[in-house]
């Protein structure tokens, strides 16, 4: 009867929990797709040809593309020609934003490509595996009358890809090779409301530079940003779910502390979990619309980084907790195997990062991808990456199949057990079910919505009503992962309920102080757990 009281009590629980959780994840979807705008914009740029015909180049002069200092235009290269206009005193001008606008802080971060018309031309043209040397500058300033501060400064190469699809003719000349978009800039911040970009075409012919590099008719970029509307919507959501998860961290923790026992291995692998996620949501994000921190994308990708890590040696733990076999795993030394590949994947993804957005605060222009020593490199460490991913599926996938083994061969001899210990396994099984249950549903969604997000347009209009699907993708992702480790730490928390005299002497048939629970890990109050102590005991008898 009591065994009975117990189950009812516990199904009760999860069927509650899981609708508050189900209503939250649907809230958080609906905050995307309804309240937030798209999470970024692109905006072109059509650079403008200034002249610059000093004889010290290299001494500072920003050339601003439109107001009342402008520069002396060019119109096209013809013009130059006739005007007996050297390339070396060409300078492509991009000012950002477009004008009568102002960029924000709530932009968090700037991503530029370029796009670079090229025309065939019989006397100049494009080599193969053509090289094009820029000399970049990047300037701010916040006030329309002040003087422009530079940014950064540097010289960079990119390799061109281009295709001409018609014939090599004198018919073809003036015809448009296509070319792919090339890494220009990134930027961890947007500080500032005004920016301008400098882009000269050094020539040297005695040293090779930009020679065979085709007729460069003009430069074009893409500038994309988050959207201000989205930001808010996000640190919103960071700041109410950070003191959620800080709350049932300091709930679950005082649960394991109340204890006479110390805690065991999974409990600390949840804790961790719980810190990780709380180490994403702390809204850290809040500072960079008064402060000038450009390593904020680095730090977002080192946080997200340690989140994932925790979440895949958690699986692996979680396995090996519920294997219910002879093997003592209290220890994270007994999973070497399976969380080695883990630490190393994640290193090497890491080290990635720092070569490339590392770099990037000093120099917002370089990209890993550009030289090929760095691309071999960098394909090195995502190849190694992967290939620690793969083994870690691999071990993942044998464990999870072994519990499923060991649960069938322990459901057959259920009804012979003693009924605390019948107990005990049903609720292991029945816990591990569930995981198992809502993991595969948080993984699927994930992919899911990814998917989505790719192929859509980035939203869909129903009547009136129009959802943001990219926005929802991030806003119910997000909510969703955190929802997953709240519930792991509410359902996974030890229980305190003892059962008296009367009851051990009755349908239980347990000794006062034992506890069971169905939705929890089972402990001793004297002991390591009993998860152990009965899976030895039955598979001895």
């Amino acid at each position: 009867m009591a065994g009975a009281i117990i189950e009812n009590m516990s199904t009760r629980k999860l069927c509650i929990v899981g609708g508050i959780l189900l209503a939250f994840q649907v809230i958080a979807f609906l905050v995307g797709g309804l309240i937030a705008p798209s999470p970024t914009t692109a905006v072109p740029y059509m650079s403008v040809k200034c002249i610059d015909v000093r004889k010290n180049h290299h001494k500072t002069r920003w050339l601003m593309p439109w107001g009342p200092n402008h520069c002396d235009k060019l119109k096209d290269f013809d013009e130059a020609v006739s005007r007996q206009i050297e390339a070396n005193d060409i300078v492509f001008a991009v000012h950002v934003p477009l004008p009568s606008k102002e960029m924000s802080p709530w932009f968090q971060f700037m991503l530029f490509i370029m796009q670079l018309d090229i025309a065939f031309k019989m006397d100049n043209d494009l080599k193969e595996n053509a090289e094009i040397t820029l000399d970049v500058s990047l300037a701010y300033r916040d006030n329309k009358f002040d003087d422009w501060k530079e940014i950064a400064h540097a010289i960079e190469i990119r390799k061109l890809k281009c295709t001409f699809s018609s014939p090599k003719t004198l018919d073809s000349e003036g015809r448009h090779y296509d070319c792919d978009f090339l890494p220009f800039m990134e930027i961890g911040s947007v500080a500032h409301k005004y920016y301008l970009i400098n882009i000269r075409l050094p020539v040297n012919e005695r040293k090779g530079i930009n020679v065979g590099i085709g007729e460069i008719k003009d430069i074009r970029l893409v500038g994309i940003h988050q959207n201000g509307g989205f930001t808010k919507v996000w640190f919103a959501m960071k700041t109410f779910l950070t003191p959620s998860i800080l709350i049932i961290m300091v709930w679950y923790w005082r649960r394991i502390t109340l204890m006479t026992r110390a805690p065991v291995l999974l409990e600390k692998v949840i804790f961790a979990l719980g810190i990780s996620m709380t180490f994403i949501n702390i809204p850290v994000e809040w500072f960079s619309i008064g402060f000038d921190w450009t390593w904020m994308l680095l730090f977002g990708d080192i946080r997200q980084g340690i989140f994932y890590a925790m979440l895949l040696s958690f699986w692996i733990i979680f396995c090996g907790e519920h294997m219910m076999d002879q093997n003592e795993r209290n220890r994270l030394s007994g999973y070497w195997k399976q969380v080695g590949p883990i630490a190393v994947g994640s290193f090497c993804l890491f080290i990635f990062d720092m070569c490339e957005r590392g770099v990037q605060l000093k120099n917002p222009f370089y990209s890993i991808w550009t030289t090929e020593v760095g691309t071999e490199l960098a394909m090195a460490f995502i190849i190694v990456a992967g290939i620690c991913l793969c083994l870690y599926f691999l071990f993942l996938c044998f464990m999870v199949f072994q519990v499923f083994r060991n649960i069938s061969g322990k459901q057959s001899s259920l009804p012979a057990m003693s009924k605390a210990r019948r107990l005990h396994y049903e609720g292991l099984i029945f816990r591990f079910k569930f995981l198992m249950l809502i993991t595969l549903a948080c993984a699927a969604m994930t992919v899911i919505f990814f998917i989505v997000s790719q192929v859509t347009e980035g939203h869909w209009k129903w009547g009136d009503i129009t959802i943001q699907v990219n926005s929802a993708f991030f806003t119910g992702i997000y909510g969703m992962w955190n929802l997953y480790v709240f519930a792991l730490m509410f359902l996974y928390a030890p229980s305190h309920k003892n059962y008296g005299e009367d009851q051990s002497n009755g349908d239980l048939g347990v000794n006062s102080g034992e506890e069971l629970q169905l939705t929890t890990t089972i402990t001793h109050v004297d002991g390591p757990t009993e998860v152990y102590k009965l899976a030895r005991k039955e598979a001895q008898e």
